[in-house]
């Protein structure tokens, strides 16, 4: 039977099960475990190299490769016997692609059974914000706006994410999902305690790795309501609501750079949710009614009337 073989040995020499010639000869590896790719077969039987005829040692036969190549297998599972913990505990100096393929997949916070998400999704000025609002008053929806909660942190005294918030909404840019997907599965947690089920996440998700990580981490979303509309009448719509609105990314240069970014980042997740089937485009260049009366449908498609 093997052994577990400490580190200040340098090689054990293991008889096979053959003539007394022959031998397996093994190196421990770090943690003084034969493993099977530092094992080597030796054979007293074999003739030697010599200089004058320049001849190498004859290979070893069919069956010794086969008896050598069993032993080597079955130290290496012998070895791992010994192990009391799960083989991916031994992966802290592997390297990150190893890792990966270890890590247990987290499991959302929530089932689609618990919780109904609608991923609101268009354009800056696409019109995302009034549909939301007739939606929460006939069927009960709690609307978050990723935008709306990330300009809440920011003004919230203490917050360690407010400095970094504000770089990136003056800049048009997108804030890291760490935050956006902290601060929503948050708010879905304490309205859920609450009694409410459904949800309207707007402007949310603006790339792929936040679409991936919110249906790993929270729930994975019913739909998504993209509203489809021109990039003019956006510009015109959000340069008349810069005038009151009182935000600081409501001005031509910061609307342009918003533009930009939602082609570049968010279309990809339009995209990647109609391949899912999980999407349904409104046009948002019409009377706020007639649009309403769309997304009315799309949602007692998709949700129900309740």
């Amino acid at each position: 039977m093997l052994k577990n073989i400490g580190s200040n040995f340098k090689r054990v020499r293991i008889p096979l099960n053959r003539p007394a010639q022959s031998f397996l000869t093994c190196k421990p590896n770090s943690s003084g475990r034969i493993a099977s790719w530092l094992c080597r077969g030796y054979s007293n039987n074999a003739e030697p190299k010599t200089k004058e005829s320049g001849k190498k040692t004859p290979k070893p036969s069919g069956k010794l490769l086969l008896l050598l190549g069993a032993l080597a297998v079955g130290s290496t599972v012998v070895s791992l016997s010994y192990q009391k913990t799960d083989p991916a505990e031994f992966l802290e100096e592997a390297p990150e692609e190893v890792k990966k393929e270890y890590k247990k997949p987290k499991q959302p916070a929530f089932s689609p059974d618990q919780v109904s998400v609608v991923f609101v999704l268009g354009g800056p000025g696409a019109g995302k914000g009034t549909q939301c609002a007739k939606l929460v008053n006939d069927y009960h929806f709690v609307h978050l706006s990723a935008g709306d909660l990330l300009r809440a942190e920011r003004e919230r005294e203490g917050s360690k994410y407010g400095e970094l918030i504000s770089h990136y909404i003056k800049e048009g840019l997108i804030v890291p999902q760490e935050v956006t997907v902290a601060l929503l599965k948050q708010a879905i947690t304490e309205n859920f305690e609450k009694g409410s089920t459904k949800f309207l996440v707007d402007g949310f998700p603006r790339k792929m790795d936040q679409a991936i990580t919110f249906e790993q981490e929270i729930v994975p979303s019913k739909f998504v309501l993209f509203f489809d509309c021109p990039e003019k009448v956006m510009l015109e719509r959000l340069l008349e609501r810069g005038k009151t609105s009182g935000r600081d990314d409501d001005n031509i240069e910061s609307i342009k750079k918003r533009f930009r970014t939602f082609i570049e980042t968010s279309m990809p997740v339009v995209e990647y949710f109609d391949k899912q089937a999980k999407v349904v485009r409104v046009g948002c260049d019409h009377p706020v009614d007639e649009v309403y009366r769309n997304v009315q449908t799309a949602v007692e498609q998709k949700v129900g009337k309740n």
